[in-house]
């Protein structure tokens, strides 16, 4: 999840497979991969691991497993379990990487998680990547609220109360702090429902380059409780921002309810996120002020 990491240029500090762990540069995980002990709860004691650069975050391979350091096991935990129930009921137009629980059960043992292998890597499809968001999203609408979203008070967690104007945390004036300010008095509410949404899709999306005609898979959730649409936005800020998305997918996805709305809850999100970072930098800020230019078009004054 450099200042600007190519998965995500506002890094997440608890996504489950995590860019809390992919930025602990001491961390002997990412260096040397899962250790024999790992292996072995998941049944690849014998594997030799082979890492999967081309995966977001550290993962390597381990006899058809991957196998991927978590940041945070009761996300991680709940991730796995989550994705176990879209998976046994199936989710249109998505491929789900299986999770693989440790021959006692645990879905995450020393601070790893495995999951079946899924072909693909991560591709600047950003339209797709909307569009397996809504599908991903009328699947996701059948999961109850998780107790984790109400506990959380992360990173993650603090930005997205303070994008919704639930919560006033502080951020730095010079990583995004005043412009987020200044758009905050653009807000209004949002008369859409929430439900259990994936917060952070962009750069986590695999595509198969060797069957561009199957469908792209999801590896975890990261979850909020927000409507769809919001959902959708963020990966548009993100692309925007740091994917180097052309400024028409804005309108391409237009027909979405409130969408100006839920392009500027997204942006207040991400330049939460941003402020609060420390490895976030003046430098880095500016793929942000790129989609605030465009999304501050659409709003009234």
């Amino acid at each position: 999840m450099t200042a600007a990491p190519p998965h995500n240029p506002a890094p997440s500090a608890d996504a489950p497979g995590g860019d809390a762990a992919r930025g602990a540069g001491s961390d002997p995980r990412l260096e040397y991969g899962p250790p024999e002990h790992v292996r072995t709860a998941f049944g690849v004691r014998d594997s030799v691991p082979r890492p999967r650069p081309d995966l977001p975050g550290p993962a390597w391979w381990c006899d058809g497993l991957v196998l991927r350091p978590v940041a945070d096991t009761v996300l991680a935990a709940w991730s796995a379990g989550a994705v176990e129930e879209l998976a046994a009921a199936g989710v249109d137009g998505l491929r789900l990487a299986r999770p693989v629980r440790a021959s006692d059960g645990r879905r995450v043992v020393a601070g790893w998680a495995a999951s079946h292998d899924v072909a693909g890597r991560v591709e600047p499809r950003h339209d797709d990547v909307i569009a397996a968001s809504l599908r991903l999203h009328r699947a996701t609408a059948r999961l109850e609220r998780p107790r984790l979203v109400d506990d959380r008070d992360d990173l993650l967690a603090r930005a997205d109360r303070a994008a919704f104007g639930e919560r006033d945390i502080p951020l730095d004036p010079e990583t995004g702090g005043t412009l987020f300010a200044e758009l905050a008095r653009r807000r209004r509410p949002l008369e859409r429902p929430s439900q259990l949404v994936h917060g952070d899709l962009f750069g986590t999306v695999l595509f198969d380059p060797a069957d561009p005609g199957a469908p792209p898979a999801v590896l975890d959730l990261v979850p909020f409780w927000r409507p769809v649409e919001w959902a959708a936005a963020v990966v548009v800020i993100d692309a925007l921002a740091w994917g180097g998305a052309d400024p028409g997918i804005i309108t391409r996805w237009s027909h979405l309810v409130a969408w100006p709305q839920m392009l500027l809850h997204a942006l207040l999100f991400r330049l939460a996120v941003h402020a609060q970072h420390p490895s976030c930098t003046r430098e880095s800020l500016q793929g942000l002020e790129h989609a605030a230019r465009l999304v501050g078009s659409l709003l009234p004054a």
